[in-house]
Formats: C-alpha cells, structure tokens, sequence
C-alpha cells in the first residue's frame, strides 16, 4: 500500500533535495544512454547489478554524483530495471523507457531500510534521510505496516513523502452483494446500472481558476518567444514564476481529479460485489485528428476539446483502481467488449444506429419503444455482457501482443568472429 503526506522541509534541505532531484534525473539519462548503447552495438543487456559497480566509480570521480546518498543512487538505477520489465512484459500496457527533461517531477528515491521515522505527536512525524537529516513532514494518517521503500518528491504544491508500506493485508473473501455495470462516459463521469442518477465530477477548476490559467499559459507563450529571440532560448526569473503558478493551479485540477476517482472507485469496489466495465483502449479514443498532409483531418478543433474531456474522466485510471480495489474489499471487477454498448436496446437486445441518433442524451430503441438515458441504458448492457461472460474479454479492443523475449536476468552475447580475410 502506499502513504502519502505534504513535507516541510528547512531552506537548507530543500536546496539539497532539489540538487539530488536533477542529478537523479542526470544519473537516469547517462544510465539509460549506457544501456541503449550496448545494447545497439553488441546487443548486450545491462542491468543495474553491473551499473551500480560504475555508480561507485563516477561517485569517487564526480563530486556532483558523489554529494547523491548511493542509496539514492541504487533505487534509480533499480526503477530502470523494473521500466525496462514493464516494457518486456506483454500483460503491463508500458512503452519504452524515456528521458526526463529539466522540467521533469523531481523525485529522490530510497529504500526502507534507508529511511527511520519518528512520531513526534499526533499531527507531526519525521523521517530521518542518509545525508540530509531529518525531514519533517505532516502525520495525516497512520503508517501502519512496514517501510519497503520512500520517496521524496515535489509537485506544483509543494514537497511530499511517500512510503511503500507492506500492512499484511489479505484480500477479503467474497461480500455475497449484487453486481452492477458502470458506464464511464464524457457528460455523465459514470452511470451506474442499479441507480436512477449519474455520478458528475466537479469541475475540477473554477471559472475564475480557468481563466487565471488561460492568462498564464498566454503569458507563457509570450514570455518564450521573447527569450528565444533576445536571450537565446535562457529562462528568465519571471517566466520561470509564470511556470511555477501553472504548476500550481494543474496540481490543484489533478489533485481534485483523483479524489473523486479514488472515491468512486472505493465505493463501488465496497458496496458491489462484482463491477462490470467496458474494455476501452483509451490511447486510441483519444488520438489527434490533424490527419497527414495529403489528407487532412476535419473538425480537428472539436477532436481535441472531445480529447481533453474525455482525459479529464479517467478512463484508465478509474480501471487500475478498481483492479486492485475489488480484492481488498471481496468484490470482482470483469471487463467486456465495448462494441455497440451504446447502439444495443436494453430491454430487446437489438443493435441500431437509428436508436441513438449523433451524440444526443435520449435513447429510444426504434423496434421495441423502449426509452432511457443513453448512458444509464449502456451500462445496463454492459451489466448484462458481464453477467453472461463473467468477465472473460472476447473480440477484446487490444491489439495483439508482439513476441517478445523477457530481459529479466543478465544475457551476454558473443561478437561476431571477424571473417578470415578481415585485417
């Protein structure tokens, strides 16, 4: 499980952290570099055992790599390996590893053993940090289990500390409740089968927020042409804040977004005792329509506000929680195909296109009359598909897994002999 609170670091140790927040961001670069690179010219594959045995040397050679505690170091060079797995492992949807820019979320790294806290009362603890000392920040709740791992990262709001803590927590045995569909959608954040109402998220920026954020991101723009054309592409102090309060007020909107998810998910997961869901590739539903040169796209404006809203619900993350969720509270989450949820009568069965004409909120099934709520009407199918399959994915959205050949150990390979009239 992972725990979460708002750090409150001196002037001092925040000068320290952001330093070992840009060399870890360095150190991730040249290591991923190192590993691309062999791989390319020998097809050799790294791994951070052998790294961390360079992390050694450049640590007594560079004083920049050296002031980074090696804890700090090894934890980094460990995430690349899991990256690098993620990418392998056809079951995990994650693309290649990529590089972090300066504008990148600094974070540092630790494991447990690495890490003490401390309790100093009941709203105030402290974990003491190799090289920096004691960092404290806000007890908003218990630990309660075992440090596996820390991390000390900032956002637009500020610094944070998360622990991976292991609780001993066992899945619940089945709770017996009803299940139930849930349509996630655009207008509706999600309706599902067994209630009369939608669930809407809340704005997750206010008018006056919006337009502070529209004026920041003009002022941004402004601000970069001028730099380019006078400074030579260097930041300035004023932009630099301009980039600062944008971070801001997205932290907030993100902040916001993920408390209405993390509490739809809990519920659902709590009081159901299986959830149906469609099977949506949410990288495709959201694909730019700009289109080639030769052929361009149309209504590319209205795609990309479609885009944006569609985002802002969540599909995919609303998944991942519920996948981990419905065991820790005896619930099932099955996923079913979403050909047609939108186009299938509910009370008949029929497909048709005529049922729900455009994007209208009204669904009246043109064979049998029977009409409902365009997204009240799909989850009840998808509760029916889920019922039926008990969540087995048929005709499933997913493209097809590409072969591939797991990096899980260390693989040397041979160069090629040199032929005999080669010099």
């Amino acid at each position: 499980m992972g725990r979460k609170y708002r750090a409150y670091p001196t002037q001092e140790q925040e000068s320290v952290l952001t330093g070992w927040g840009h060399t870890g961001r360095a150190l991730w670069n040249v290591a991923l570099e190192q590993r691309v690179y062999l791989w390319e010219q020998r097809g050799y594959t790294l791994r951070s055992v052998e790294q961390c045995k360079h992390l050694t040397t450049a640590r007594a050679e560079l004083d920049w790599v050296g002031d980074l505690p090696a804890q700090a170091g090894q934890q980094i060079l460990r995430r690349l390996d899991a990256a690098y797995d993620n990418f392998w492992n056809p079951d995990h949807p994650a693309r290649f590893p990529a590089r972090k820019k300066r504008g990148h979320r600094l974070s540092v790294p630790f494991p447990g053993q690495a890490v003490e806290v401390r309790k100093l009362n009941r709203k105030w603890a402290e974990a003491r940090i190799p090289k920096l000392g004691r960092l404290r920040f806000r007890l908003s709740r218990a630990l309660g289990g075992t440090i596996r791992n820390a991390t000390i990262s900032r956002d637009g709001n500020g610094w944070h500390i998360s622990f991976g803590i292991h609780t001993g927590r066992t899945p619940d045995a089945p709770n017996g409740k009803p299940g139930c569909g849930v349509d996630f959608g655009v207008s509706a954040s999600a309706y599902v089968s067994t209630e009369s109402a939608p669930r809407l998220m809340p704005p997750s920026l206010t008018e006056s927020e919006r337009k502070r954020l529209k004026h920041l991101e003009q002022r941004k723009a402004r601000q970069l042409t001028y730099a380019k054309k006078h400074n030579g592409g260097k930041y300035s102090r004023r932009l630099r804040k301009t980039i600062t309060g944008i971070g801001k007020l997205r932290t907030r909107q993100a902040n916001r977004r993920q408390d209405f998810t993390h509490k739809l998910t809990t519920d659902l997961a709590k009081n159901q005792g299986w959830i149906g869901t469609e099977d949506l590739r949410v990288k495709n539903m959201t694909a730019s329509a700009k289109g080639t040169v030769d052929k361009p796209g149309k209504n590319v404006r209205q795609k990309a506000g479609l885009n944006r809203s569609i985002l802002d619900n969540t599909p995919g993350e609303r998944r991942r929680q519920l996948v981990y969720k419905a065991r820790l509270y005896g619930s099932e989450l099955r996923v079913v195909p979403p050909f047609h949820t939108s186009q299938t009568c509910a009370a008949c069965g029929r497909v048709d296109p005529e049922s729900r004409k455009g994007c209208g909120r009204l669904f009246a099934c043109v064979h049998c009359g029977h009409e409902d709520d365009a997204d009240h009407n799909a989850s009840v199918e998808i509760e029916a598909r889920a019922r039926r399959t008990g969540g087995a994915v048929t005709n499933s959205t997913r493209s097809v897994h590409r072969a591939r050949v797991p990096a899980t150990g260390r693989r040397r390979m041979r160069e090629a002999p040199k032929p005999a009239h080669a010099s």
